[in-house]
């Protein structure tokens, strides 16, 4: 347990000022109101949205929240904590197979705008897939900077996985094509592929796309495949609007939320998987290989409220 919870206290600590923003203000609204009424739930709304959360999202909680007070028949407002927590972690259920692609032979892209830890995210969950054993590729596809290429080169080496990579400027697709043929020839578990993500050139992005999963499809039609989308937590709404986007283009399966630490945007993680319906499966709070992590909804709202994990028997 010892490295989950040092995972969980870098959550702790890397939502400290989203707890700062949010929490403090949720907690003085149920020690400050005698009873539950509309003012009550009109407080709750506000603060949740000034945390990043979204109208939408903070009026699914709050009905849901509404339902439960009702259905519970419950009229202290100090009562209310642990269902607005048990409502928060229901918005940002990830579903069962969320993590399928670690037990087949799988295809992950891997997109975002520069700026975002993309690459870094590559790198990252390459090491952490070699490490528990899996044989692992990264493909630099994102030929458009050289020192993106150069930055997988680096991330490669240190995890000790291969890389599939042609110079800069070389179209993306063909990368992947290589980086196919490689990963059946030498029989890996999984193929990451560091793809490019220019939304303001949406076309192009949308075309490259198209050509890189007409590749796959065609040379490795039995690979199964995960389309995740890197975020960058600190730009708060503006990673929702990005998100939207990339859906345009892509058939996103999930998202990864880097640099949540030092963010006091970090409720935009339950924004996303509650507006967009797609599940946020990843999140960075720094630079370290560790400091990526699967996402677990009841851990990010323990650490959100600060609630100490109970050790599971």
């Amino acid at each position: 347990m010892g490295e989950k919870m040092g995972f969980f206290g870098k959550l702790v600590a890397g939502l400290q000022k989203t707890r700062d923003n949010i929490i403090a203000g949720v907690d003085s609204i149920f020690n400050g109101f005698s009873a539950i009424d509309d003012e009550f739930y009109e407080e709750i709304e506000e603060i949740l949205i000034m945390g990043d959360l979204g109208i939408q999202t903070t009026t699914s909680i709050v009905e849901d929240l509404r339902k439960k007070v009702k259905e519970k028949n419950i009229k202290d407002p100090s009562e209310c904590k642990q269902l607005l927590m048990d409502s928060i972690m229901e918005q940002m259920d990830l579903g069962e197979n969320a993590y399928e692609f670690e037990k087949r032979r799988s295809v992950l892209l891997i997109i975002g705008v520069n700026g975002v830890g993309k690459t870094t995210s590559v790198g990252k969950l390459a090491g952490q897939m070699k490490d528990d054993g899996k044989k692992v590729i990264v493909a630099a596809a994102d030929t458009f900077r050289a020192a993106a290429i150069e930055q997988l080169t680096e991330w490669a080496r240190r995890a000790n996985v291969d890389i599939i990579a042609q110079q800069e400027g070389s179209d993306p697709a063909a990368v992947v094509y290589d980086a196919v043929a490689a990963a059946k020839s030498r029989q890996a578990d999984i193929l990451i592929c560091d793809t490019a993500g220019r939304l303001h050139n949406k076309k192009n992005l949308m075309e490259e796309l198209k050509k890189i999963n007409r590749i796959i499809d065609k040379e490795y039609p039995e690979a199964y495949r995960e389309t995740l989308v890197v975020l960058d937590g600190t730009t708060g709404q503006n990673a929702l609007v990005q998100a939207k986007q990339f859906m345009e283009v892509a058939d996103i399966t999930g998202i990864i939320l880097t640099k949540l630490d030092g963010t006091a945007k970090g409720g935009i993680a339950v924004a996303i998987q509650s507006e967009l319906g797609i599940p946020v499966k990843y999140i960075g709070v720094g630079e370290k290989i560790d400091d990526l992590q699967k996402f677990n909804a009841k851990e990010f709202v323990n650490a959100l409220f600060h609630v100490e994990e109970k050790e599971e028997a």
